[in-house]
């Protein structure tokens, strides 16, 4: 989704608009304050700029900006969860933080989460369609290890109880891609992917994307498999998807058979009253793409008994498509399944 034509947000939680802005010590240079900044409520925010902002932090090798929002009342030495969230093609690390806002729990769940944008300019869909901002390993693959070696610098490694790779759609395939590469395979603990391919890949429908200039279905054409390969190293690993975009959710899963994990259980379905911050703004009218935020359910699926104390689970949000920005209790939800998981990398790593 373009950014100029596609942004426009839900409502606010009322928790959080109303409460006042609360001052801490800096970390990294990076002031705190709670509600996070750039945040901004209802149909203003596809006018009043908030969205295209790139960051409260800079990339100090690169000068490129991210943002990075932590608990304003963090005391010296307190572990933390690292998210590194990544936006999906045509979208900006601000409008990735409204699509899964997790930084407005990063005080009740102790959250350091980095938001940065990709620098690079491609074409969308397999090769078709304008030029949109999407990941590149050559363009952007440096400044993910700038921000993340500014988190560890900046909060301690020792301090870093976990680390997460979140990303929507191409941010969730390029978590994917740099899962297991050398930089990243003995720090990240876990891969959240948004909509992003699972391992053990939950097929996507025929006629994915967004919809033609008339409103009507794109034309149905074969999908590559994406996220289908296993990765060679250890991680946790959590999906969620919009219960349009895949024509079914398997029953079992590979990496859950790798740590030997029970079968799957459902776990209570999650019914959020209130709807998520943003969504395809002027493509809102094909479901599979996303329609209007708007309240509604999730159902989940955990694989329990993992060996080593390895998350497995896979989350569908009902009546959902690709592009509605995430409700406040299935984002929670998704929270805590990231902090239940077990950490350690970066400890060791500093032990070592």
């Amino acid at each position: 989704m373009r950014l100029k034509t596609t942004i426009a947000l839900g409502a606010l939680a009322a928790g959080a608009a109303a409460a006042a802005p609360a001052a801490a010590r800096d970390v990294g240079g990076v002031a705190c304050t709670s509600p996070p900044p750039a945040r901004c409520a209802g149909e203003a925010c596809a006018t009043s700029g908030d969205l295209a902002n790139l960051g409260n932090a800079t990339d100090g090798k690169t000068g490129r900006k991210f943002f990075l929002d932590y608990p304003c009342d963090l005391k010296p030495g307190e572990k933390v969860v690292f998210i590194l969230n990544l936006h999906g093609a045509g979208s900006v690390g601000n409008w990735q933080r409204h699509y899964f806002p997790a930084a407005d729990y990063k005080e009740k769940h102790r959250l350091v989460v980095a938001t940065p944008t990709a620098a690079t300019m491609g074409a969308m869909m397999g090769g078709q369609g304008p030029g949109v901002r999407r990941w590149d390993a050559a363009a952007d693959d440096e400044h993910l290890k700038n921000v993340t070696d500014f988190v560890l610098e900046s909060f301690g490694r020792s301090n870093i109880r976990s680390f997460w790779l979140a990303g929507h759609s191409q941010g969730g395939f390029t978590s994917s891609r740099i899962v297991c590469s050398d930089y990243f395979k003995d720090k990240v603990d876990g891969w959240l992917s948004l909509s992003g391919g699972r391992i053990g890949q939950a097929p996507f429908v025929a006629a994915f994307g967004p919809p033609q200039p008339d409103g009507s279905p794109p034309a149905p054409r074969p999908r590559p498999p994406m996220g289908a390969a296993t990765p060679a190293c250890d991680f946790s690993h959590v999906f969620t998807v919009g219960e349009h975009e895949i024509e079914t959710l398997p029953d079992t899963s590979p990496w859950a058979a790798k740590y030997g994990c029970a079968a799957r259980v459902r776990r209570p379905d999650i019914v959020d009253e209130k709807a998520g911050y943003v969504w395809d703004y002027q493509r809102a009218g094909y479901k599979v793409w996303g329609t209007k935020a708007r309240p509604g359910k999730a159902e989940v699926f955990a694989y329990p008994g993992c060996r080593d104390g390895r998350v497995v689970a896979d989350v569908v949000r009902i009546d959902k498509g690709h592009t509605e920005g995430l409700e406040p209790k299935v984002t929670e939800e998704l929270v805590k399944l990231i902090v239940s998981a077990p950490g350690g990398k970066l400890q060791q790593a500093a032990a070592d």
